[in-house]
């Protein structure tokens, strides 16, 4: 898909995101060298974290990805029905009743505790078939997945079971992207202790070990094992500011709109909502069709800044939800003159970063890439087209 969404009527509205395909193969790549022999799995959860989840899908498959990871079964079911074919681990947890629709759909299933593996393995059974799992252990996270110091229950269980191929084993860790990483090397030993299971019963480990997230991708070499999980790095945006930055990637996603509407604001005339935001002096204002609907949160209003031809302006009054207004003081602006939201402004230096919009929203770059409605068009683009 490499045109915006279209209305009915034939027209394009003026607000988008650019996914920048080039550097998602360049992140993908250094990411694969850094944790060579392990390979990379990428999550694809959350509409591949705002930049479009089937679209991304195709390309890092074609890319040689050997394995997706998504968050829900819903979102396995719509890659499936894209026409995607390469094996995809559901990460999150599941109930009984949906377990037929992870088989017919041949999806992995993550297996939390003895009792959802033997509902796993009672379903294939019934269907006839083997179901792939991955074994969830809880090293310290406490959110899914059968604690590490009683992790043997389950392991035994999954040997007991005959219509169930336990292809990985994994947890995940709580504080990885941080400066200090003591609580994730004690999450790590306690992988290492439940994978000492195999080796005390002369058995092999499945062959898909993983923990490491993106913080771990960057921190703890020790834990890439057999293969990681890339998220929010492979789209070029690191966990957290405190997170050693040991491989270099750079941001896929652009969120663009144009000039709508050009106004001259007098003194002492309120703009927008709650009329929270007025000028002693007479000010060039533009608005641009973006606001909360799309995902551009409400609660940066009076912070946000936006770019225009190579400048950064402030955005005033509260955000709307279609709309917000810029303050252009006495600078020129036209109808249909680019506005950077997020990303880089064509031909010049300055940028809009997914850390300011988080720090200007109160919250992380996950969320707000995350948050970006559906409404607003993804366009699919490389550096070669972007520079033509």
């Amino acid at each position: 898909m490499n045109e915006p969404t279209i209305s009915s009527n034939g027209v394009v509205r003026p607000t988008y995101i650019e996914v920048n395909l080039t550097r998602l193969t360049e992140n993908y790549r250094a990411i694969e060298r850094a944790v060579a022999p392990a390979t990379v799995m990428p999550i694809l959860k959350a509409n591949a974290y705002g930049h479009g989840l089937v679209e991304v899908a195709r390309h890092v498959v074609s890319l040689g990805a050997p394995y997706l990871g998504v968050a829900f079964l819903e979102e396995g079911i719509l890659l499936r029905e894209a026409g995607i074919t390469a094996p995809i681990l559901v990460l999150g947890g599941i109930i009984g009743n949906q377990v037929p629709l992870f088989l017919q759909h041949d999806l992995t299933l993550t297996a939390s505790s003895v009792e959802k593996l033997t509902q796993i393995d009672r379903a294939a059974a019934e269907m006839g078939v083997r179901a792939k799992v991955h074994l969830k252990i809880d090293t310290g996270m406490e959110r899914i997945g059968v604690h590490y110091y009683s992790a043997d229950l389950l392991l035994e269980a999954a040997l007991r079971c005959e219509h169930c191929l336990v292809e990985g084993i994994f947890s995940h860790f709580a504080n990885a992207d941080t400066a200090v990483l003591q609580s994730a090397q004690t999450q790590l030993e306690r992988f290492n202790q439940v994978l000492s299971f195999y080796e005390s019963r002369g058995l092999p480990p499945p062959p898909l070990r993983h923990m490491a997230n993106s913080g771990a991708i960057l921190q703890l070499p020790g834990s890439h094992f057999d293969m990681v999980r890339a998220g929010i790095l492979l789209y070029g945006v690191y966990p957290s500011d405190d997170v050693a930055k040991t491989i270099a990637v750079r941001p896929v996603l652009s969120w663009k709109s144009r000039v709508v509407y050009f106004k001259v604001v007098l003194p002492n005339h309120p703009v927008s909502y709650g009329s929270t935001w007025q000028s002693d002096h007479m000010v060039r204002v533009v608005t641009v069709p973006v606001g909360y609907g799309d995902g551009y949160f409400r609660r940066m209003s009076g912070r946000a800044q936006v770019v225009i031809r190579g400048k950064r302006y402030p955005v005033i009054g509260r955000i709307c939800m279609d709309q917000l207004m810029v303050n252009i003081e006495w600078d020129s602006a036209y109808n249909n003159d680019e506005v950077v939201l997020l990303g880089e402004s064509g031909g010049s230096n300055v940028a809009i970063t997914c850390e300011e919009l988080a720090e200007w929203a109160g919250t992380i770059p996950y969320e707000i890439l995350t948050n970006i409605n559906t409404r607003v068009s993804r366009l699919y683009i490389t550096e070669k087209e972007k520079r033509g």
